[in-house]
């Protein structure tokens, strides 16, 4: 059976509250999770704080993450050190990493998750993904420790291969601007792909299906599916993420 392209968008969010033991209401959604996924995604997922909203600290004991900050600016803390973040940085979290997320601007803080488990066979705490801890947070570009990292502005860094940092199968993350009709053809023959859109407008074709694109909109890829991204009158701005199944999956949907 063909595999269903999966589209999701941010317009009826949950609110949940006290996440992660803090205090208040954060909004969130999922917009794909490893159902009908033959590589290890966890989820992706949308969540959205209020200003002085807090998404409490906790340790990571079975999954990598990462995020991408999509609007404002707070302070993420990995492993007890505290660094200023904004929209367009993204923040590498490994196996056996504490880290939490506190919104300090004026307005809202929204961020992109990309979940991850942790090597099969692995330990939990202190497997994959090397020894934790925030190595190489700073300027532009990944560290060279492996474990936990800020990555500032995504948008002048260019495509990031999160597995240096994190380990793991997602080995591509990148911010991409389409001018006025220009196109993008995504294949999910030997990797999957998940699109989230940042700015802009446009469509996506998959088959004979054409869905308007719009800024929150997902659209993930499982293997056997394709996508021809068009932008709108006023471009498309999306993050994209690429994600290499590994050979335990034998390449077929969960």
């Amino acid at each position: 059976m063909r595999s269903a392209v999966v589209i999701a968008d941010t317009t009826a969010p949950a609110d949940v509250h006290g996440v992660h033991g803090a205090a208040g209401v954060t909004q969130w959604t999922c917009l794909a999770r490893r159902a009908g996924l033959a590589g290890d995604w966890e989820a992706v997922e949308w969540a959205r704080v209020p200003a002085g909203g807090i998404s409490g600290e906790h340790l990571h004991t079975r999954t990598r993450e990462v995020y991408v900050l999509l609007t404002g600016e707070g302070e993420v803390t990995l492993d007890g050190r505290r660094h200023a973040v904004r929209a367009g940085d993204a923040v590498l979290t490994a196996v056996g990493t504490r880290h939490g997320l506190r919104n300090t601007g004026a307005g809202p803080l929204e961020w992109l998750v990309i979940e991850l488990p942790a090597e099969r066979g692995g330990t939990g705490v202190g497997g994959a993904g090397g020894a934790g801890g925030a190595g190489g947070v700073g300027g532009p570009g990944v560290g060279s420790a492996v474990g936990s990292t800020v990555v500032r502005d995504l948008r002048r860094t260019g495509p990031l291969d999160p597995s240096a940092v994190i380990g793991g199968p997602l080995r591509l993350l990148r911010y991409v601007e389409l001018a006025t009709g220009e196109r993008e053809f995504l294949l999910a023959a030997d990797v999957e792909h998940t699109v989230f859109v940042i700015g802009g407008h446009g469509r996506a074709g998959t088959g004979n299906v054409r869905v308007p694109l719009r800024p929150g909109t997902a659209v993930t890829l499982p293997l056997g599916t394709a996508l021809d991204l068009v932008a709108g009158p006023n471009g498309l701005a999306h993050l994209h993420a690429e994600l290499v199944p590994g050979p335990s999956q034998g390449g077929e949907p969960r």
